[in-house]
């Protein structure tokens, strides 16, 4: 007796025992390639928080009302139910590789005017361009100028015919005129 199931069971041998280790070999082998050439994937760099200078707080005067100090600083990035006499300004920079310091400012009020400010070790905005730029490679951008042989290299021959103005003349020797690429002003 002849069974049809013969062949189905034969498939699925095939797939079950030949296909999917193959499959797992396969993508298990482009997974240790990308990992040996140290293709990590990038990290891009994460701004959290509002950057206060310290220009900014030097800015800030006691008896200031709430706005003012929003005006300054911009809005905080943590504003507590539970104190509501006081906000936080937080800032932090992930960066791959390096280590970069989190810088806290609380901002303390008494009723709607400013108390006083916590965390003066807040960097100037030059010092903290300079942070950003030193991370930044080093490398000298190439230089843009060619030699006089290479810019004769590049020059394109004069078509003979042509006048000093370009202006190429047609077969019986009359200056071809084309119409402006633009419409005509009115």
């Amino acid at each position: 007796m002849n069974t049809p199931c013969r062949p189905v069971a034969f498939r699925c041998f095939i797939q079950r025992f030949i296909q999917r280790p193959l499959q797992l070999a396969v993508v298990g082998g482009a997974c240790t390639l990308l990992l040996a050439c140290g293709a990590l994937p990038y990290k891009a760099e994460v701004a959290q928080g509002n950057f206060v200078s310290k220009e900014q707080v030097a800015a800030l005067k006691p008896g200031m009302p709430r706005a003012q100090v929003m005006d300054i600083l911009g809005t905080p990035l943590l504003v507590s139910v539970f104190h509501a006499d006081r906000w936080e300004y937080v800032f932090n920079l992930k960066r791959q590789g390096i280590e970069t310091p989190s810088y806290k400012l609380t901002v303390f009020f008494k009723g709607d005017l400013l108390d006083r400010v916590d965390g003066s070790n807040m960097p100037t905005e030059q010092e903290f361009v300079d942070t950003l730029a030193a991370h930044k490679s080093s490398a000298k951008p190439p230089v843009l100028e060619m030699t006089e042989q290479e810019l004769k290299a590049t020059e394109k021959p004069v078509r003979s015919g042509a006048t000093s103005s370009g202006v190429v003349p047609d077969s019986a020797g009359a200056a071809v005129s084309y119409p402006p690429l633009e419409g005509a002003q009115k």
